[in-house]
């Protein structure tokens, strides 16, 4: 069964990672971290923002951009990559992610830098897979865990939200 993977290289904002790894708990999408980080991994705004979901996160770490890519930027049929950036001409919502779902493919989420994004020289090798969410035109982008939650959305509504509940419970009445 395919498997959704987020992809942070160098994240520079500690509530931004929490935010994201809670996201990343819930839907059960592993999380990648590629160093270097604007913060300490024990920073505790990184662990307030997902403090009780640490325990039941996949969470793999990088030395660097170089070192995740020499591992994962394989050509087989196992993964693929989309590179998410404003800078992109494709968006996000247009990629059917069903194809990898019955291929049994992983897809693999990766995010930039807060202040910078992910190199140009990477996009540019990968113009087919590289994706935005659409935004009005004068702002510069969105903030990157709310980046992270609209795609990893999309990939599982059109998963079907695998191993997921879509019907939640009151706590003090029942629904009709």
């Amino acid at each position: 069964m395919s498997k959704l993977h987020i992809v942070l290289a160098e994240p520079q904002i500690p509530q931004n990672t929490g935010n994201i790894s809670r996201t990343c708990a819930v839907t059960g999408a592993v999380l990648h971290l590629i160093k270097p980080y604007g913060f300490e991994i024990t920073d505790k705004n990184l662990k307030r923002a997902g403090l009780d979901y640490w325990d039941k996160l996949e969470i793999l770490e990088y030395d660097s951009l170089d070192h995740f890519l020499q591992i994962h930027e394989i050509q087989d049929q196992q993964r693929q990559i989309y590179y998410f950036t404003t800078k992109s001409r494709i968006c996000h919502s247009d990629v059917d992610y069903r194809k990898f779902l019955d291929s049994g493919q992983d897809v693999y989420l990766m995010f930039g830098r807060e202040d910078a994004g992910l190199p140009e020289e990477l996009l540019v090798k990968h113009p087919e897979t590289a994706v935005r969410i659409p935004m009005r035109p004068t702002l510069r982008s969105l903030n990157l865990s709310n980046s992270v939650a609209i795609a990893a959305y999309e990939i599982l509504r059109q998963w079907g939200y695998p191993d997921m509940t879509a019907q939640g419970n009151l706590t003090k009445y029942e629904w009709d």
